[in-house]
């Protein structure tokens, strides 16, 4: 008999997991989909529904979307589906005792990191920025504490040199919604037995806000790379560009997309290496911006006001002065 569940999750990252549980009918049978309510989005301040619930009406399943803190109303919407466990991807909101203790399976988290690593809300774009070479996902049973409860299962995946906190989440949200769904029926089945976390205080995985994600161009060459490719897409890496400084010109903010260390063969080698942090460097076909220690290589930007493009494009057009510099 198919277990019947409740699916929480609210971006993109989380479809792969409720696709996959959707289509396992054998398995689950998934009662109903909780998500946040329709967002304002954009210029006009559209409602837009979440990705999760685009997937769920595409699916045919049935949508909550109140809040868990408004208890008598939300216990009752979660009794009338009949659910016995949940399943959670990225969904958002804190879930209270008498929340939990209402499935009698429980509810289980799919989180990207190796717990007890990483801990919180930005567990893949903290560990592009501290230089891990291994991440990966992790399923566990949703206690009080954040991130800390039981787990079921685990896997681990090597972070590559060049990619981004949207890449990477991406990969782990596709690779973690077998493992879920792996974690779920052995859960029912007591094949699977819930070990306890080390509860060794771990960093936190803190959200990265605007501010965070200012380049810090006096940072040596591979922090600053790692910290562009852990805020792409989200929130977006950004300077503020003096293309003009000697006319007093007012500076612009400029997003950095892409970006890799220089070539320490390249014929503009020596040149590199003697560029101030945050001075810019424009060639024929490519652009450079120095650092504490070496140079990078901007490859993609988006200026203000202006669509993503390739660096050398936006460098021929945007009339840098010999003294230009980001800081």
């Amino acid at each position: 008999m198919a277990l019947p569940i409740l699916f929480a999750g609210t971006p993109e990252v989380a479809v792969p997991s409720l696709r996959e549980l959707a289509k396992d009918s054998e398995h689950f049978d998934v009662r109903a989909v909780l998500t946040r309510p329709d967002a304002p989005t954009g210029r006009g301040r559209k409602l837009v529904p979440s990705p999760v619930k685009q997937a769920a009406l595409e699916l045919g399943l049935p949508v909550l979307e109140s809040d868990p803190k408004d208890e008598d109303v939300f216990l009752e919407q979660l009794a009338a589906t009949g659910a016995k466990a949940a399943a959670v991807v990225a969904y958002g909101k804190i879930l209270r005792q008498n929340v939990l203790d209402a499935l009698p399976l429980g509810w289980y988290n799919l989180h990207f990191s190796l717990l007890p690593q990483w801990r919180g809300a930005a567990p893949v774009q903290r560990a592009i920025w501290a230089g891990d070479d291994i991440t990966g996902a992790t399923v566990f049973r949703i206690t009080r504490g954040m991130d800390c409860g039981p787990i079921l299962a685990q896997f681990t995946t090597k972070i590559e040199p060049h990619e981004n906190s949207g890449d990477l989440l991406a990969r782990l949200a596709n690779d973690g919604a077998p493992l879920l769904a792996a974690s779920l029926r052995g859960m029912e089945t007591g094949e699977i037995v819930p070990v306890e976390q080390d509860q060794t205080p771990q960093e936190v995985a803190q959200k990265i806000t605007v501010e965070d994600a200012h380049i810090d161009f006096h940072a040596p060459d591979f922090a600053v790379d790692r910290q562009i490719r852990a805020c792409t897409p989200n929130p977006g890496a950004w300077c503020e560009l003096h293309a003009d400084d000697e006319n007093n010109a007012e500076p612009i903010t400029l997003h950095v997309l892409r970006a890799v260390p220089a070539d320490a063969n390249d014929p503009h080698g020596e040149e590199l290496m003697k560029l101030d942090p945050g001075k810019l460097l424009a060639g024929k076909k490519q652009v450079w911006v120095g650092t504490l220690s070496g140079a990078l290589e901007l490859l993609e930007v988006k200026a203000q006001g202006k669509k993503a493009m390739k660096a050398a494009d936006w460098a021929r057009g945007a009339r840098l002065s010999a003294a230009a510099y980001c800081a």
